[in-house]
């Protein structure tokens, strides 16, 4: 090449080189000084991470002191945007890494995490909670390969009485997207735990603390240098309930012992039950247990495949023998309420002036207009004392036929049954208190469903028949037969329609002893003997007593509240208390149970054996054991009701449950340093 092409090249090169110079010197001024505020701000954000400090919630106490939520610290697993998000090899480690301990992190399981929150990735997705050392140590170890994952402290709810009272604490979970939608976005986030059931999610608002924030200072690869600034976390209030802690345990070990007893002797589907204990001049509840029991700490973490089928079993159907531990029966459940409704169809037939207490019917075994129901025994000429006493079926269906049906379901609603009691706790249930209106609403949807499917079928018979039809004589005898067994359907559904569509004298009776479709919670019964015993006010029944701040300071204090002063007079519901504490006495259904109690403290109450109404199970066979009482009967403090599935009779199933309670209450025994519950008394047998 000659020289001075060589020259005139590199002089090419050597422009290209300056002019590209020149771009990058115009650039670099364009960034000093027209865009240094953007850059020096990006630059600050990702050096500056804000870290949330989790607030520990507020802790929960029974009346007399016992703590039954708290907090504990544990480590927190989490993962960042982009970082640790957006990168498979790192979601692949972490899970490696976790998967080891637990087993249930998997890397679809951190997927679907992160994608429930590809909406809000801006805060740390929380990946497990209460991880042990050697999972945090492993995870140190392979810091450099886990960029955007971070290992914190944190407080997690912890109940340090497990199952005690666990049905009315309730428990906290993760909450999801559609409950983070109706809530304070500045309080909450992804990833927080929140108020799922009981007094933990009726009392959220209280319970939730205020998170705070720590600014730390990250090199290049997101490790912390140096803590800048820290906003300290504001703790959650504290909640003292109205549940006395040794009440509690003294309801809870009866019922496993009562449970135990009654499947041995009665039924071995003797495995649920459900009780409530009431101070009847306040509503406060003094203990409230549903088994199976009910382990909030549980559900704080992983919960393992056998865990997951003892609170959720599988299948569609309710099944007695794996009934599944998640509900809180004692507002959730429905039953029938026996023979502990008579008290209603007493007052009934008294407030229309149908009957006086002295005056008798004579039992003969079954009452005596048809449909016949039997008594349980034949008792003779009884008055309202002695058919309560022995619960004496015949008397109160001829109760519940003078009285007739407007007066018992008015009757019955003045004390709240068949309507939600208002307690604050979520999900309880209105219950049923059947009236014509119902019974023909529901019913006439039924029968129709019912003769739809007559018909269709029939259409479908003929349809098919007609088309096998080879003349035209045939078809002409198969419509002819066709219309009249449509004739005969029709003539049919009318009939059924009116007589399953309207209010019969059977439905008077069976609700006069507390079957048919009658169905309560134990805690509308509970409330029901309650107002009984106070004389008349329905208290609205509430856990809580008082919500108190870190500080001490009362924020919130419940208070007794009077729903509605029933209208019955004083006079019959002092009869219908004489009635009840006859039941009690020699010759009454529960005699055994309290025989043994002080003359100074007299038990009123009502046994119950009712029909479970449920599919598959031996109508006359089959019952539920339920029991209702108050005490003392001169000046009442307290009400029991309770329900034993499959108990059989009341007086040897939740009754005994009812005398455990009023011993420990009332000081009679003393069951918490008792080994055994039947030793050296005396357990009913028969009758109800």
């Amino acid at each position: 090449m000659r020289t001075g092409d060589l020259k005139a090249r590199l002089r090419g090169y050597w422009y290209v080189a300056w002019g590209l110079l020149g771009l990058l010197l115009i650039k670099l001024a364009i960034v000093q000084f027209f865009q240094y505020e953007t850059y020096e701000t990006m630059s600050r954000y990702n050096r500056i991470r804000p870290v949330s400090i989790k607030a520990p919630r507020g802790e929960i106490y029974s009346i007399d002191g016992t703590v039954l939520a708290k907090n504990k610290l544990v480590y927190t697993v989490s993962i960042t945007y982009p970082e640790g998000t957006d990168n498979p090899e790192v979601i692949e480690r972490l899970a490696k890494i976790l998967g080891e301990k637990y087993p249930e992190v998997t890397e679809k399981y951190i997927n679907d995490l992160i994608e429930k929150q590809k909406y809000r990735l801006y805060e740390p997705v929380t990946v497990a909670r209460d991880i042990d050392w050697q999972s945090v140590v492993r995870l140190e170890e392979q810091r450099k390969y886990l960029p955007g994952v971070t290992v914190n402290v944190e407080p997690l709810r912890y109940y340090p009485e497990g199952f005690l009272a666990g049905h009315v604490l309730g428990y906290v979970r993760s909450i999801d997207p559609n409950e983070l939608a109706q809530l304070d976005k500045e309080r909450y986030s992804m990833g927080d735990l929140i108020g799922k059931d009981g007094v933990e999610k009726a009392y959220e608002n209280y319970l939730k603390g205020y998170d705070g924030t720590r600014r730390v200072e990250v090199d290049v690869k997101g490790r912390p240098v140096k803590e800048l600034v820290t906003l300290e976390p504001r703790a959650g209030n504290n909640v003292i309930l109205t549940i006395n802690a040794k009440l509690q345990r003294v309801m809870e070990k009866s019922i496993e012992e009562t449970l135990k007893y009654d499947q041995k002797n009665y039924n071995p589907k003797a495995r649920v039950a459900s009780c409530v204990l009431i101070n009847v001049k306040t509503g406060e509840v003094l203990a409230m247990a549903s088994y199976p029991f009910f382990n909030p700490n549980d559900f704080t973490g992983f919960m393992d495949e056998a865990t997951e089928q003892y609170y959720f079993p599988s299948g569609q159907e309710y099944d007695p023998m794996n009934p599944g531990a998640a509900t809180n029966r004692a507002i959730k459940a429905l039953y029938p309420p026996g023979s502990t409704f008579k008290g209603i169809t007493a007052m009934a037939a008294m407030e229309k002036g149908e009957m006086t207490p002295s005056e008798r019917v004579t039992c003969t075994g079954r009452y005596w207009l048809k449909p016949y129901i039997k008594c349980w025994a034949v008792h003779g000429p009884v008055n309202l004392y002695q058919a309560m006493a022995e619960s004496c079926n015949t008397y109160f269906q001829e109760m519940g036929r003078r009285a007739g049906f407007a007066e018992l379901i008015r009757i019955a609603k003045e004390f709240g049954l068949g309507q939600k009691t208002g307690i604050d706790l979520p999900y309880e249930k209105a219950g049923l208190l059947p009236t014509p209106e119902w019974k023909k609403e529901v019913n006439s949807i039924l029968i129709d469903r019912k003769y739809d499917k007559i018909r269709q079928d029939l259409n479908d018979k003929y349809d098919r028949l007609l088309k096998e039809a080879s003349t035209e004589k045939e078809k002409e005898h198969l419509l002819a037969a066709k219309r009249s067994e449509l004739a005969k359907v029709e003539a049919n559904y009318q009939i059924d329609y009116r007589f399953n569509t309207t209010w019969q004298p059977f439905d008077t009776f069976n609700m006069s002893i507390g079957q048919g479709s009658n169905s309560y919670t134990v805690l509308q019964l509970a409330n029901y003997v309650a107002t009984i015993a106070n004389g008349g006010k329905r208290m609205k029944p509430f856990v809580v007593k008082k919500i108190v701040s870190p500080s001490g300071k009362v924020l919130l204090e419940n208070r007794p509240e009077v729903v509605q002063e029933v209208d019955v007079s004083p006079d019959t519901l002092a009869e219908v208390r004489k009635a009840m504490l006859q039941v009690t006495k020699p010759g009454g259904t529960a005699y055994g149970l309290f025989s043994q109690f002080p003359s100074n403290i007299q038990v009123a109450a009502k046994t119950g054996t009712a029909q479970t109404g449920r599919k598959g199970d031996k109508r006359n066979e089959e019952f539920h054991g339920i029991f209702v009482a108050f005490a003392p009967f001169d000046d009442p403090e307290i009400a029991f009701a309770g329900v034993v599935e499959y108990g059989q009779h009341g007086s040897s199933s939740a009754g005994l449950i009812a005398r455990d309670l009023f011993e420990q209450y009332f000081g009679v025994k003393d069951h918490l340093t008792s080994t055994a519950q039947f030793e050296g008394q005396t357990v009913p047998e028969g009758g109800e």
